[in-house]
């Protein structure tokens, strides 16, 4: 590869040499050039001078915010060599293009293992330094993983980007939203429960009503040893531990550890009253109200 001046020679060999002459004065990350430092600087002092001019989300450069616009536009021009596939930016397919060559420059400083992608490491070493970097800034919940914490905040802020094709309902997980396409719109089932018959669209969700036939529940608590079917229902018991009260009232701040008591709590507001006697049309926010009334019309005593 030749080079025109010997400026641009010098700052190339630096790729293979490792030299990094300049230095961030906040986290000590170098860099080899100015114009990468100049950007990551934004990561500390929260600038963002790039703004997509179809959504207004903002960015600490121009080169991330033309791979984002690209997201508005369905433009993939970077093709894959090896599989055709293609991608909105030049990253994607430097890493994409690994999964081909099995290539692994990313190596864990703690133990062996190695990985395509340096986010990929990052989220690794985690698991052996324990760290949670990233914090929500409402109530201050910590996480190893970026992935959490951006699922974490839609619970502030109520945001439900993924909406079902066929009934538009919306979810704030991806997850969630493919878990309900297959489990009430899938008309396709080929996944048949060898005890009961039953179908299921999925077979991870076969799996999981198998544990019901089989009395497995391998998600144990590490506080008391209750054990679950189901990860999340182990997640939900898990609160009873920590106290972690997600779901927050919009109206009193008051805060729950689950959704349907944040939803039995609205009524209090809405002075909503959906139970409703069948004799005497009395209306009630509560259902158990409502049973305790029926007892005047049957006579039932309650014990």
């Amino acid at each position: 590869m030749g080079f025109s001046e010997k400026g641009i020679l010098k700052t190339h060999m630096m790729t293979h040499t490792g030299e990094r002459p300049l230095g961030c004065t906040v986290c000590s990350k170098t860099f080899i050039l100015n114009s990468h430092l100049k950007v990551h600087m934004r990561s500390h002092t929260g600038e963002r001078p790039f703004s997509c001019p179809v959504c207004s989300k903002e960015f600490v450069a121009k080169s991330p915010l033309n791979a984002h616009l690209r997201a508005h536009t369905g433009e993939k021009p970077h093709k894959c060599t090896f599989c055709s596939k293609c991608f909105s930016s030049k990253g994607g397919l430097k890493i994409h293009t690994r999964a081909h060559t099995g290539e692994k420059p990313f190596k864990c400083p703690f133990c062996a293992l190695e990985f395509a992608a340096r986010s990929s490491l990052n989220t690794h070493v985690t698991v052996h330094t324990g760290g949670k970097p990233f914090k929500c800034s409402v109530c201050e919940k910590e996480f190893a993983y970026k992935s959490e914490i951006k699922k974490h905040v839609r619970i502030h802020g109520g945001e439900k980007p993924f909406r079902c094709p066929v009934c538009s309902k919306c979810f704030k997980v991806d997850k969630y939203l493919k878990e309900h396409v297959t489990r009430t719109h899938a008309e396709e089932k080929p996944y048949k429960c060898p005890v009961c018959a039953k179908d299921f669209a999925g077979r991870s969700i076969l799996n999981r009503h198998m544990r019901g036939h089989a009395g497995v529940k391998p998600f144990e608590c590490p506080v008391c040893s209750k054990c679950f079917f189901v990860k999340y229902s182990l997640k939900k018991h898990m609160r009873i531990h920590t106290g972690e009260r997600p779901f927050s009232c919009a109206v009193c701040a008051k805060s729950f550890s689950y959704k349907y008591c944040l939803t039995s709590h609205m009524k209090t507001h809405t002075q909503e009253k959906a139970f409703s006697c069948s004799v005497c049309a009395k209306e009630f926010t509560w259902k158990g109200d409502l049973k305790k009334h029926m007892r005047t019309h049957t006579g039932e005593k309650s014990l």
